[in-house]
């Protein structure tokens, strides 16, 4: 029944008359596209998509950073000692440079995988799911914190008052953030790609 599924996907994405997808024309064709041109073709050097995928359209970096800071959610993607990716959900906040920055534990998979190779993406969605961003870029980590005072605990504090404003008591954060390892990640971004409205928005 899949393989039914699969070939009836595919005669109607080849029919000549437009079809709908949550009420927007898709035009024809093999490539599903929609009429605010979702979906481009790619090449690129090393670190950014090459090949012949349809992809999502290039953004522009400033243009994502920006999205970036009007959400506080997203998906982090790291990448195995054997290349597979690793998913987890971070909360971020936007530099003034426009690096974004997490906290994470050095104990964690996406530390480790960091460490190993510094690069990641980050997935961006706005609420009502019709629109979103990636952002891919080289890494910087701090090592993990060590004690109460130092640097690394310091940037975590200013990292929490800009994501969840004064704690009630930053004693026992300082000391939470020694015991736990933690340690600040900066993604700075190279490449952004994605869609930031629907296609009669106007942002496609």
């Amino acid at each position: 029944m899949l393989a039914d599924g699969v070939r009836h996907i595919r005669n109607l994405t080849n029919r000549e008359s437009p079809l709908t997808l949550c009420g927007h024309r898709v035009p024809a064709g093999p490539s599903c596209g929609t009429p605010g041109g979702w979906w481009v073709a790619s090449g690129g050097d090393a670190g950014t998509p090459t090949g012949s995928a349809l992809l999502p359209n290039a953004l522009e970096v400033s243009q994502a950073v920006d999205f970036a800071r009007s959400v506080r959610r997203s998906v982090i993607v790291t990448l195995r000692s054997d290349g597979r990716p690793q998913l987890s959900n971070v909360l971020h906040l936007v530099a003034d440079d426009g690096s974004v920055v997490i906290s994470t534990c050095a104990d964690r998979a996406k530390y480790r995988n960091l460490v190993r190779r510094p690069w990641a993406a980050l997935h961006l969605t706005r609420d009502d799911f019709f629109a979103y961003a990636v952002l891919e870029g080289e890494v910087t980590l701090t090592p993990p914190a060590a004690l109460r005072d130092d640097a690394v605990v310091d940037e975590l504090v200013d990292y929490y008052r800009a994501v969840a404003g004064e704690h009630d008591d930053w004693d026992a954060y300082r000391e939470a953030m020694v015991a736990e390892r933690r340690a600040i990640v900066r993604v700075r971004p190279t490449y952004a790609y994605g869609m930031l409205g629907r296609p009669d928005d106007g942002d496609a």
